[in-house]
């Protein structure tokens, strides 16, 4: 197969890692970074250019889209999609899964269990914001964050109040979000393939840091998961449309709670903590799962 891996840097861990997962499997693989392309949009021959070359004969593509250039980076992909290219994840789900405010409404609309959230435009709100959430503390997101940053714990009503007022004084989309006070400042990300998880690792802040992202200095080591943790990760995954995902769970007094269907996820903390070549099984996954051409 030629395969094409979207991403801006070709040392990534990720990018390193599928590129030598698609040798061992002996396939052509190669790192695009999306933001050079550019597209011919035509109904009668419809291309795709990287620095001056027409990109033709990829059987399969990789996103590994971040989330400064989902726009962008969703064209490209879509693009791929108009030239009937296999695309690991399709371009709708990606987009889906970036709009927090969107994915939180489908995931409840569909019975996935998630922490209680608000989320309003009008700094008339505040109160109810707060009261809708049970109290502090409480957790406070941009809508556009990712990697845990624009992430922020009020402990108490009156910090709530004031964090609030300042991010919709900068016109910030924010959500506000109960604290699952027994999760004690760790995560589980459940890596999805097709309609199985294939690792979970918990992920633990640092001392005195409630947010769990491996960016922001906290650990990662392998854990068991319930079969109720397992099935709302597959299921969250399917509801996105996602076909490799990152599903993050918080693990609460009434079960498993879906925080973030991460379209992109990480390779490193996940191959790492759990010895598994998660990379060969993304290749694995296309081999299985790419269409006859006729």
């Amino acid at each position: 197969m030629k395969i094409a891996i979207l991403s801006r840097d070709p040392t990534l861990y990720s990018s390193v890692r599928l590129m030598e997962a698609a040798a061992a499997r002996g396939h052509q693989a190669r790192v695009l970074d999306p933001t050079h392309c550019y597209m011919n949009i035509t109904s009668m021959k419809p291309s795709i250019h990287y620095q001056g070359e027409n990109l033709l004969g990829y059987d399969a593509v990789i996103p590994r889209i971040g989330a400064s250039i989902t726009f962008y980076g969703t064209a490209v992909l879509r693009q791929f999609e108009v030239m009937n290219t296999f695309c690991l994840n399709n371009s709708a789900s990606i987009s889906r899964s970036r709009d927090k405010m969107a994915s939180s409404q489908l995931l409840a609309r569909k019975g996935i269990d998630l922490p209680i959230t608000a989320f309003a435009h009008n700094p008339d709100n505040i109160e109810d914001l707060i009261a809708e959430v049970g109290g502090a503390p409480l957790v406070i997101k941009l809508v556009e964050g990712s990697q845990g940053i624009g992430v922020v714990l009020a402990e108490t009503d009156n910090a709530a109040r004031s964090v609030i007022q300042a991010f919709m004084g900068l016109n910030a989309n924010i959500m506000v979000q109960e604290f699952i006070q027994e999760s004690k400042g760790s995560d589980i990300r459940c890596f999805v393939i097709g309609d199985k998880v294939v690792a979970a690792i918990k992920r633990q802040g640092q001392d005195g840091e409630f947010r769990s992202n491996l960016h922001r200095g906290g650990s990662a080591a392998l854990i068991r998961l319930t079969p109720l943790e397992r099935a709302t990760a597959v299921r969250a995954a399917k509801i996105m449309g996602l076909n490799v995902c990152g599903v993050d769970l918080l693990r609460s007094n009434r079960g498993p709670l879906v925080m973030e269907v991460n379209s992109s996820p990480g390779l490193e903390g996940i191959e790492k903590a759990s010895g598994k070549d998660i990379a060969g099984l993304m290749i694995e996954y296309i081999e299985k799962n790419l269409p006859v051409r006729k």
